[in-house]
Parts: C-alpha cells; structure tokens; sequence
C-alpha cells in the first residue's frame, strides 16, 4: 500500500475500487465509485451552469470521460481530487463552447478532500464572424446528427437543438424519463464516435 499510504481511508478505498473496476470490469465498482460521487459532482456542477438539466447531462459526461481514462488515474491525488478536475474542465468546456455568461464562478469549489479546485472562465460575446462559424459548426453538426438512428435523432433534436427538459421530451414522445435520459446518454456516445471519425473540426 506505499502508493497510496499518504491518502485517506475513504482515498484507499477508492483506490481498491479502481482497481477492481481496471483488473476485472467489475461494473459494481464502477457503479460505486459513481454512487459515492455522483451527488457531490452534481451540485458542482449545477453552481457552475445554473441549470438542473445541464448540470446532470455534465454530471453523466465527466463520469463517462473519467471512466473512459480510468487507466490513466494514479493515487499521488486523490481519486475524488482527479474527477472533479475533469468534471470541472468539461464543464468549463461546455461554457466557452455555448458562450454562456456565467456569474459567482471564480470562488472556485471544495471536493470531499477539502481541496479547492479554482474555476475561473472568460466572458465573451460573439461578434460577426464568430456567429458565423458558430452556425457553420450547428450545420455540420446537424449532419452528423442526420446519421443517427429515428428515435435517437428525433431525442437529440428536442434535447439540444430546441432545448425541451427531459420532462418535456418524455412527456412528446411518450416515453418513461428514464428512458429519455438514458438514450440521450446513448446519442451522445454515438455523435461521439461520428465526431471523432470525421476530419471536420467543430
């Protein structure tokens, strides 16, 4: 245990969890270590967007990206210090992409280690050229999104290019939240993927 003997019990534990989740695909590890920081990350989240809606897609993408790195996590930091960086890099990402103006942002937040990740994003308004590349990546984007199957094109359409809440989709189509949320998560692995294998820059 030399590696992590400068961490807490609760930063061993977590540890252990990785571990198992890399040694095995343990997918209860998995679920556990989303369990333990799922609520934490959430409120994060939510100060840093304002939105309940956005701060849970945030939530579900930072724990995607951080299980996709898994490998990459050491124990000189803490595993909880490790994924709100990437939750909180994401969602400044996510700000600077929707040029979202964002107020009582720079006081930084606490992790469940007592560390202060500092967070601190630009404010900007698009002039005329920006606006323009800006509908040119929605073009582009829509072509990508054209290629996804019926219903999960028609969930990415209400969700992000006329903005309903979870609860409006599932109410249109008729659909349990849950279900609406987890294929909404399944789109976006699927876009993705498309992105990745386009040479196009968005």
């Amino acid at each position: 245990m030399e590696l992590t003997q400068h961490l807490s019990e609760k930063g061993q534990y977590d540890y252990k969890l990785v571990q198992k989740a890399l040694s095995t695909g343990d997918q209860k590890a998995y679920a556990e270590l989303m369990q333990r920081y799922r609520e934490p990350i959430y409120f994060m989240l939510l100060k840093m967007v304002n939105n309940k809606d956005d701060a849970e897609d945030l939530t579900i993408e930072a724990f995607g990206k951080a299980f996709k790195r898994l490998d990459q996590y050491t124990p000189q930091f803490a595993f909880s210090t490790w994924l709100f960086k990437i939750a909180s890099n994401n969602c400044i990402d996510w700000i600077r992409k929707k040029r979202i103006r964002m107020v009582s942002i720079d006081s930084g937040s606490m992790t469940p280690e007592g560390e202060t990740i500092e967070i601190s994003v630009r404010d900007s308004v698009l002039d005329p050229a920006e606006a323009l590349q800006k509908e040119e990546r929605i073009s582009k984007m829509r072509d990508i999104v054209d290629k996804l199957k019926p219903r999960y094109r028609k969930l990415v359409e209400l969700r992000y290019f006329e903005e309903l809440a979870y609860e409006e989709i599932a109410e249109q189509m008729n659909l349990p939240l849950g279900t609406v949320k987890a294929q909404l998560f399944r789109a976006r692995e699927f876009l993705f993927q498309m992105m990745k294998n386009t040479r196009e820059s968005f």
